[in-house]
C-alpha cells in the first residue's frame, strides 16, 4: 500500500456477473436479451462517498492486502510471475501508476497485480456475503477453470458470519481466515478490467481514490448479504435494467459504473464476456482521470483521447476543477474530430460519447440508442 500518495487513496472494485439458473425445460428461453446478472451494492446515505449511489462491491486497499504473510499462503505460485496472474502485454512505463509501482521500494514482498485482487475478494466479502476464494489444496485445477463459482461449503453459515464479522473489524483476519480455512483468494478469476482515478471535485474537496476495476464471471449467483453500515441494498440486475432503473430514476449510478455497464451491454452471453476479459486482460489498461468541461447546456467529462482533453491534465487538484465553455454540446460536438466523453444533462440523463478506437483491446460503450433499444427489449419481456 503506497502511504505516500497525497492527493488519493488505492482502492479497487470488481464488477462481478453471475449466470442466471435456466429453466429445466431447454426450451424455455431466457426473458432478457442477457444470460447473466451483475452485482450493484446501494452505499448507505451516511457515507461520506457517493451516499445512495450503487456501486459495485469495492474499497480501500489495506496494509494487509500486502503482507508478507500471503507469500506461505501463495507458495506453490511464488515462483510464478504474479503468482500465476501473469504479467501484462503493456510496456511497464505506460503501465498505470498504481500497477507500476515497485512494491519491494515500499516494504511489500506482494506484487500490486496481486495484492489489489487481494483487496477486491476481500471487499467483495465484507460488502456482500460472496466468497471468492478457491480450496489451497485445488487452487492449481481452478485457476484453469473456465467460469468458477463463489465458494460456501468451506464452512456452515454461522461460522461463515463470524468469519465476516471478524474480517470486517479487522482486515488482516482476512488472512487468518484463509489460513485456517485453507483457502486463498481467487486471484486467477479477476480479469483486469480498467482504471479510474476519482476527478477532482466540483462543489469543494471530497475523497480521491486510483482505483483498479476487475471483471469476475460467476457460473451462478451466490448467496448474497449487505453489510448494513457502508451497504444498506444489493441487487443482482442485468446490463439494460439497471440502465433502465438509472434512466427512469429508480436508482443512481456515478459515471464509471454507467460507463462500464455500456461496455458489458456488447455481450448478452455470460461465456462471451468471460472469453473477452480473460483475453483482453494481459493487454493491460490507462488511467482514466475525467476533467471536467461545463459547457452552457449539460456537463461534460472528458477521457483520454477526446479532442479536448488536456495535453497535462492536472492530477492534484491544485487548479480549477472544471474547465469553462461558452458553448453548447451541438458546437462542442462539431468542433471535436475525436469523442472520448460522458455528457451528463443532470443526475439521470447520462451518454457515452465514444468514437475513438479503445487501447488496449478494449471496446466502447453502446451508444444510448442502442443501450434504449436493450433496455426497451427488456421491459416488454
Amino acid at each position: 500500500m503506497n502511504t505516500a500518495l497525497k492527493h488519493w487513496k488505492e482502492a479497487a472494485t470488481v464488477i462481478l456477473v453471475a449466470g442466471m439458473k435456466r429453466s429445466p425445460a431447454a426450451s424455455v428461453p431466457h426473458k432478457s436479451a442477457f444470460n447473466y446478472k451483475v452485482l450493484l451494492l446501494k452505499r448507505s446515505g451516511k457515507s461520506g462517498f457517493m451516499p445512495n449511489a450503487h456501486v459495485f462491491p469495492g474499497g480501500l486497499a489495506e496494509a494487509s492486502d500486502f503482507s508478507p504473510e500471503w507469500l506461505d499462503l501463495f507458495e506453490p505460485f511464488r515462483t510464478l510471475p504474479n503468482f500465476g496472474v501473469g504479467l501484462v502485454k503493456q510496456p511497464p512505463e505506460t503501465r498505470p501508476p498504481m500497477f507500476a509501482t515497485d512494491r519491494l521500494k515500499l516494504g511489500s514482498p506482494v506484487p500490486g497485480d496481486v495484492a489489489f485482487r487481494i483487496c477486491a475478494v476481500r471487499e467483495t466479502f465484507e460488502e456482500a456475503g460472496v466468497l471468492l476464494v478457491v480450496p489451497r489444496k485445488d487452487a492449481a485445477e481452478h485457476r484453469s477453470r473456465s467460469v468458477p463459482a463463489a465458494l460456501s461449503e468451506l464452512c456452515d453459515r454461522s461460522e461463515m458470519a463470524r468469519w465476516r464479522s471478524l474480517v470486517i473489524q479487522n482486515s488482516s483476519n482476512f488472512i487468518h481466515m484463509c489460513r485456517e480455512l485453507q483457502c486463498l483468494p481467487n486471484i486467477w478469476a479477476m480479469h483486469e478490467w480498467g482504471n479510474w482515478l476519482t476527478p477532482i471535485g466540483l462543489h469543494g474537496k471530497q475523497r480521491r481514490y486510483d482505483t483498479a476495476f476487475y471483471l469476475c464471471c460467476l457460473k451462478d449467483i451466490p448467496d448474497t448479504v449487505q453489510d448494513e453500515k457502508e451497504i444498506v441494498h444489493f441487487e443482482w440486475s442485468t446490463p439494460s435494467e439497471v440502465l433502465r432503473s438509472f434512466r427512469d430514476r429508480e436508482v443512481w449510478i456515478a459515471p464509471p459504473q454507467f460507463y462500464d455497464l455500456g461496455r458489458m451491454s456488447n455481450f448478452h452471453l455470460l461465456s462471451d464476456l468471460h472469453d473477452f476479459a480473460k483475453s483482453r486482460s494481459v493487454e493491460g489498461c490507462e488511467q482514466w482521470l475525467p476533467v471536467h468541461l461545463a459547457a452552457t447546456d449539460c456537463h461534460v467529462s472528458l477521457l483520454p483521447g477526446d479532442s479536448m482533453y488536456p495535453e497535462t491534465p492536472d492530477y492534484t487538484g491544485k487548479t480549477k476543477s472544471s474547465l469553462p465553455s461558452e458553448k453548447s454540446l451541438e458546437e462542442l460536438q462539431k468542433e471535436s474530430p475525436n469523442l472520448h466523453r460522458i455528457v451528463i444533462h443532470d443526475l439521470y440523463t447520462t451518454s457515452a460519447y465514444v468514437n475513438i478506437t479503445p487501447k488496449y483491446r478494449h471496446l466502447p460503450p453502446l451508444t444510448s440508442a442502442a443501450l434504449n433499444s436493450q433496455s426497451n427489449h427488456d421491459s416488454k419481456l
